[in-house]
């Protein structure tokens, strides 16, 4: 049973991790928002799916942001320990590192299955919601309103643009539409130019005064035609083809679905190396979450000596490394270069031996383990250096 000890560790850890996790995923979707500001700012319309876009990113982030979140709060909590000397207490009570490391091994395990239950059964139904929604956004039917100087994508191979453009967007002046459709060529313009659509916004009424009309098509003459006024009532907004079914992609399918050899009529059919692949990807993903205890706990005991800075700058390269390392692993075995036990468990198994290896060291003396020895070299190395240049800048001066 959780003693009172591993309670209050327990209250320090998990506000903590809810405010990592809170920052780190909001600073990711904030970058990801802009991004599809960018992506849907042309089709006006297409802005309200942008609240449903970012709402199916979050397992996406979600996956990223947790393990992140979890190692900085376990870093921060043991450094406050150490900071107001409870770490030293804990100590003397005779209570041992392998003894504090319980609780916070037993929240990895929980956060352990979250991740199995995010990366198997959320995020791939999440990441064919983002796919469809987005193709839904980008092909949504055009709200028939122009904005001057730009060119609008009005459907059926209409593209049209015009100089002026009244408040309503529907009263143009000197237009220019231009429209392909069967290997043939059609150009239009107008001195003035009204847009009228229908009722149900599928149909379009385009009046054109003073213009010409331009028609080329391969091995025939050019057809030039000028009129005073030019009535069109063509569909420019038709409702796009359905998006496709789940499963165009490894990743959109779940992990049973996986594991049973991938949904039975995908729109691609999956080879045995990718779903190895993304299998044994997920699975590695899922299995580090119990190893950031064991290398957030020792760089945090060190911070007391001074070495904070240095050892959060390690933690975040090797976790960088291993993050980029799967994913290439992931690559090589999905493309049948390398098997899955070399390309995706090299990675972690080198990550978990380092992991147990730095915290093992610091079992006998807290505080002391081979990241900060490491950093202390390269500090007293960088001092001897200076000491050597000191007194030639005097000479020189």
């Amino acid at each position: 049973m959780p003693t009172i000890l591993d309670r209050y560790l327990l209250r320090q850890l998990i506000p903590t991790l809810l405010i990592c996790l809170g920052t780190v995923l909001v600073a990711l979707l904030l970058e990801r928002l802009l991004r599809l500001f960018d992506i849907l700012a042309e089709n006006s319309h297409a802005l309200p799916a942008v609240f449903k876009l970012v709402v199916d990113l979050i397992p996406h982030y979600l996956g990223l942001a947790l393990p992140a979140a979890f190692f900085v709060a376990l870093f921060v909590v043991v450094s406050k320990l150490g900071d107001e000397n409870e770490l030293d207490a804990y100590l003397a009570g005779g209570q041992s590192i392998a003894r504090l490391t319980r609780p916070f091994l037993a929240v990895s395990i929980v956060l352990m299955l979250l991740t199995a239950w995010v990366f198997g059964a959320l995020q791939p139904y999440a990441r064919y919601a983002y796919r469809a929604t987005m193709y839904s956004a980008l092909n949504a039917g055009w709200d028939a309103r122009l904005q001057p100087g730009t060119f609008a994508s009005a459907g059926n191979g209409y593209t049209l643009t015009a100089d002026q453009v009244d408040a309503t967007g529907r009263n143009l002046r000197h237009v220019f539409i231009r429209r392909t459709v069967e290997g043939r060529e059609e150009l239009t313009t107008g001195e003035t130019g009204t847009l009228t659509p229908s009722g149900d916004g599928r149909w379009l009424l385009l009046s054109l005064d003073h213009g010409e009309h331009f028609r080329d098509k391969p091995g025939q003459d050019l057809l030039a035609v000028r009129f005073q006024k030019m009535d069109s009532n063509t569909a420019f907004t038709p409702d796009a083809p359905p998006f496709r079914a789940r499963g165009g992609s490894e990743r959109e399918q779940t992990f049973l679905e996986l594991w049973r050899g991938g949904l039975p009529a995908p729109a691609e059919p999956l080879t045995p190396a990718k779903i190895s692949g993304e299998v044994n990807g997920r699975i590695a993903r899922t299995l580090s979450l119990p190893l950031l205890p064991l290398l957030a706990i020792p760089l945090g005991m060190s911070a007391k000596r001074g070495k904070r800075t240095a050892s959060l700058i390690v933690a975040a390269v090797m976790m960088l490394l291993f993050h980029h390392s799967l994913q290439l692993g992931e690559s090589l075995t999905e493309s049948g270069k390398v098997p899955a036990m070399l390309g995706v468990w090299g990675p972690w198994l080198l990550f978990a031996a380092i992991c147990i290896w730095i915290y093992s060291q610091s079992l006998a003396r807290p505080g002391d383990n081979p990241v900060t020895r490491a950093v202390a070299r390269v500090e007293d190395v960088t001092s001897a250096i200076a000491r050597r240049l000191r007194p030639a800048r005097k000479a020189a001066a």
